[in-house]
């Protein structure tokens, strides 16, 4: 998938040096910053859902299985959006459709639908998708070209701040006003509570919507910079001398981020089901999204400690530590009992913390004028989060905690990727042409 060109810049943008592109920066963190929240709140809706439509675990992770969906059926519907409307049209349509997506859960809370609410969640991640095409490149090139890390490295930071403050919102207007948010795992629920229960959703996303459309009223009145594409031919051209496919680091790139994907989603997703398990914290799920809570600030506290790492240290060792640590709390995770198997998914959040932004990194090197193409490509890859109803399906067959081991094998290719996969094909002929020699 080719997302729209990010290379191409007019006067104001990131090659005039007089340009204040810092109120833009703002807004555009506040994307960043809502595509986490609304992103994590499925992590306190999931269990809420389970419980009011008696939900099995293959059904519950089908919800988020729908919700990753989207960036596999939108991802090139939205480059073709942004490439005839432009980025700042773009994303006014994506909060737009985000909000309409969060009204959909009015009329799904009042049914209640499992089905309608199923479509509630793609109409708002099909939005996200549309941020996420057009926003990651825009934020590299407004500002200067020597600094688009540490931009990228700032805004995503906002991410994970919404994504740390969203089991907090979640879990105090949904889980804790809910009969089974605030009751043991097990607890029978009568038809009548089962639907004031399933109507506690509609305050929460009634509220994302309203802030979705403040966010695009403001973007809309804004003097965001637009985008040229002075150059694009002379771009389309180069490529077509090249491959991608002759960039390893890029093709064993693109299913590190879908399978890394699958254990972020896995986990964090069924975080509240494990942590209320009798055998393991014996807490309410409202109890459980403070848990949860933790594990993404400790996602949030990764990603400024590592962009600080990555600086001193190279990014495939970077990786591969973080991935190795990963790997181990992923093992206790599936094999202690008590709280103890709690605090292991806990801490994966900082495990977890870098393997985007060092795998997306490490992906596009080497790739040129290529690079628009690659980043698409693992963009597009995100869909992998969609797998998560398999770590369901090897729930319901195997209990629980044993599905954890899927995790653990993510795990083990993130970090086989760091220490191999990740070398870009010339450094390998490089180090053979060496070794032949001697």
């Amino acid at each position: 998938m080719a997302v729209a060109p990010q290379q191409n810049i007019t006067a104001g943008t990131g090659t005039d040096k007089s340009f204040n592109y810092k109120p833009a920066l703002a807004l555009l963190a506040s994307l960043f910053f809502m595509w986490g929240f609304i992103t994590v709140i499925n992590g306190t809706l999931l269990p809420h859902l389970r419980s009011v439509f008696d939900l099995s675990y293959t059904q519950t992770t089908l919800i988020e299985s729908v919700w990753f969906i989207a960036y596999g059926v939108m991802g090139m519907p939205s480059a073709f959006l942004i490439e005839r409307t432009g980025y700042k049209k773009a994303i006014i349509i994506g909060l737009s459709v985000m909000a309409l997506g969060a009204l959909c859960m009015v009329p799904a809370a009042q049914l209640p639908s499992y089905g309608v609410t199923l479509f509630a969640l793609f109409v708002i991640a099909s939005g996200i998708t549309l941020l996420q095409v057009a926003a990651n490149p825009y934020v590299a090139v407004i500002g200067p070209p020597e600094s688009s890390e540490s931009r990228l490295t700032l805004v995503q930071a906002f991410n994970s701040l919404g994504t740390f403050l969203a089991p907090y919102f979640g879990g105090y207007l949904i889980l804790s006003r809910t009969i089974g948010g605030t009751s043991l795992e097990g607890t029978e629920l009568t038809q009548a509570q089962r639907l004031a229960d399933a109507q506690a959703t509609e305050l929460p996303y009634i509220l994302v919507a309203v802030v979705l459309v403040i966010i695009a009223a403001v973007i809309w009145r804004s003097n965001l910079p637009q985008l040229g594409s002075a150059t694009s031919r002379v771009a389309r051209e180069e490529r077509k001398k090249l491959s991608l496919w002759s960039h390893r680091n890029l093709v064993f790139g693109v299913p590190a981020i879908f399978i890394y994907l699958i254990a972020e989603i896995g986990v964090a997703n069924l975080f509240i089901n494990f942590a209320i398990l009798p055998e393991i914290a014996a807490i309410t799920p409202a109890e459980a999204a403070d848990y949860l809570a933790l594990m993404w600030g400790g996602m949030m506290v990764g990603r400024f400690a590592g962009s600080f790492i990555l600086r001193k240290f190279p990014a495939d060792k970077t990786l591969a530590a973080f991935a190795s640590f990963a790997m181990l709390v992923m093992i206790g995770a599936a094999t202690l009992q008590g709280p103890a198997a709690m605090w292991c998914l806990i801490l994966v959040g900082l495990g977890h913390s870098i393997m985007f932004p060092a795998i997306f990194a490490m992906g596009i090197r080497g790739l040129g004028p290529l690079t628009e193409e690659g980043s698409g490509l693992l963009i597009t890859a995100i869909a992998g989060g969609a797998l998560v109803v398999v770590q369901g399906w090897l729930a319901d067959l195997y209990g629980l905690q044993n599905s954890f081991w899927l995790t653990v094998a993510c795990e083990i290719y993130v970090l086989w990727y760091a220490i191999w996969g990740s070398k870009p094909k010339q450094t390998l002929e490089a180090a053979e042409a060496s070794t032949t020699g001697a």
